[in-house]
């Protein structure tokens, strides 16, 4: 596919609109705000990835992470993954055009009905439609569906007998993976998914229905203008009620610039949409005392299961595949669900995941703080499609925790503090079902291979949640039920608003969901952007402008807008 984002010189002035993140939040509101005939300027911090460019082999994935911990950083400040370190918790986010959908999974679930009834969100979240019509249309795009093959795949079968012994049913989750060659809604055609087990590296065949494939493309075919490598520092309000965004390069070797807007989104994340307005509101901009509270991990964990007998195919093998013939399925093709119809802290579902084949050369490097030498000599020597490692289980598994976390700014940098995280009710349940699972498929439980190193043994997550939470009130929250950032220069208990000034990410969920969080992101992301058009009188159906066709992802063929 031809790239979306433009040569930062290209950078105006002054748009209509800018929206600072590109993730499903940003992706959701470029479209619709471009359709509705308003100029955008989208800015990421991180790099545009094309189809065929994701790391695919170790050297590569390497070179693509970024680790920051409390004195140190380490890898260039455009790769494709972040990983913070903390002292109570560690946090790993996705960063490039289109934000964390280029490498999750893709798992696309609504969360249970409880979650939206805890009075922590504003009333209208549950009464006026609008969040299920959100849904639906995020469905649209995203167009998840379950591996039609997923019983076939060899991960799918070994989950399906744990389950059965545990007397728990299995289901094929939802993705946003295309399992046949389609056009999708942006007008850009891709292939079928190859089942090669890479989502979480970056899909090189195109299939994964990311943001930079959706609502991008479609927002760049309506005159949206996108630039990477750039950082935003903080807004500030100019006199005559427009914004000021304030960006520099992410290489830090140019000057910075000033970007004019009436109307401003923040969707750069948790962590990056809080992180913005924290150091805003050191500039002088008033937003309510509850910035930086409510974090949640969504009740994160991931864990292994080794030295089981039955070979598991859980190491992707890339496209074009290292192993013909070998087929690992999309990251996530089944589930087993633990509910609990009387306490919805206490539900957790465990899913069987697959390693990027960029990661299988290290494989045996990380368990052998483990004491598992034997094994990583062996795959060591004739690889981790054979031997101990072909066995090995990847699981993701999610449930509820009390979100929290608090953020602060320590310096010019983000920092995270929850005392005894760790020690949250919702490790020990997790740690409980999955030794149980691992256990039933004859395995032994690994809950961190990189226990003892550098990460240490503090929970971790890739499902960041809140700090910018939603709110009734300035007094209870950093956002209304529409996203708008509320003004606390009127008072803690006002629900005035700073006009213009949105966030639309999933740092505004006030809780944990239980679920992989993409789909709910999206679907508020949808509502935030019913309410905006409706409040200022615009459609997002206005025709395209006229612009050159964006052409598919190799061998899709270019298909005309609308």
């Amino acid at each position: 596919m031809a790239r979306l984002s433009r040569p930062l010189e290209a950078l105006r002035e002054k748009y209509d609109v800018v929206v600072i993140g590109s993730g499903y939040g940003g992706g959701v509101a470029a479209s619709h705000l471009a359709r509705a005939g308003k100029s955008v300027a989208v800015l990421e911090r991180g790099r545009e990835v094309l189809t065929g460019g994701f790391p695919a082999k170790f050297p590569e994935l390497k070179n693509d992470f970024q680790v920051n911990g409390k004195s140190f950083k380490t890898g260039p400040d455009t790769a494709l993954f972040d990983i913070r370190l903390g002292d109570d918790m560690h946090i790993l986010v996705g960063r490039g055009l289109g934000g964390g959908s280029l490498v999750n999974a893709g798992v696309t679930l609504r969360p249970d009905r409880r979650v939206f009834e805890d009075e922590v969100w504003p009333g209208q979240i549950r009464q006026d439609g609008a969040l299920d019509r959100g849904y639906a249309r995020a469905g649209e795009w995203l167009r998840p569906a379950s591996d039609p093959r997923a019983a076939e795949m060899t991960k799918y079968t070994v989950l399906a007998d744990a389950g059965r012994k545990l007397s728990r049913d299995l289901v094929a989750p939802r993705v946003a993976v295309s399992f046949a060659d389609n056009v999708n809604p942006a007008g850009i055609a891709q292939p079928a998914c190859t089942r090669c087990g890479d989502c979480c590296a970056g899909c090189n065949v195109g299939a994964k229905n990311t943001v930079a494939l959706t609502y991008l493309p479609d927002a760049a075919r309506h005159g949206a203008e996108m630039f990477t490598e750039i950082t935003v520092r903080h807004i500030a309000k100019a006199p005559d009620g427009s914004w000021r965004v304030h960006a520099v390069p992410t290489n830090g070797k140019s000057p910075g610039v000033i970007i004019q807007a009436a109307i401003v989104v923040l969707a750069a994340g948790t962590l990056g949409s809080t992180e913005i307005l924290l150091r805003s509101r050191e500039q002088g901009l008033a937003v309510s005392d509850r910035l930086g509270k409510r974090f949640s991990a969504n009740g994160d964990i991931i864990a292994f299961g080794y030295g089981a007998k039955t070979p598991v195919n859980s190491v992707g093998v890339g496209y074009p595949p290292r192993i013909d013939g070998m087929e690992i399925g999309a990251s996530v093709t089944g589930q087993l669900e633990f509910r609990d119809p009387d306490n919805l802290d206490n539900e957790l579902t465990v899913q069987e995941g697959a390693v990027p084949s960029a990661v299988a050369p290290s494989l045996p490097v990380m368990f052998l703080p483990n004491g598992r030498l034997l094994g990583a000599l062996q795959s060591l020597v004739s690889g981790v499609y054979k031997g101990p490692f072909a066995s090995l289980q990847t699981y993701f598994a999610v449930s509820h925790d009390s979100a929290s976390g608090v953020f602060r700014l320590d310096g010019d940098k983000l920092a995270l503090a929850w005392k005894d995280a760790a020690k949250e009710p919702c490790y020990e349940r997790l740690d409980a079902a999955l030794r149980a699972v691992v256990e039933s498929a004859g395995g032994d439980y690994v809950k961190n291979p990189l226990a003892g190193t550098v990460m240490g043994h503090q929970p971790a997550t890739a499902h960041p949640l809140g700090g910018c939470a939603i709110g009734r009130e300035a007094a209870d929250g950093v956002v209304n039920h529409k996203s708008e950032v509320f003004d606390a220069s009127a008072g803690s208990g006002s629900t005035a608003v700073h006009d213009g000034l949105y966030v639309i990410d999933g740092s505004i969920i006030p809780r944990s969901l239980g679920v992989n969080p993409l789909f709910t992101i999206t679907a508020l992301a949808e509502r935030a952007l019913a309410h905006m058009l409706a409040d200022r009188r615009l459609s997002s159906n206005a025709r395209p402008r006229p612009s050159q066709p964006i052409p598919a992802a190799t061998p899709a063929a270019v298909i005309a807008a609308e």
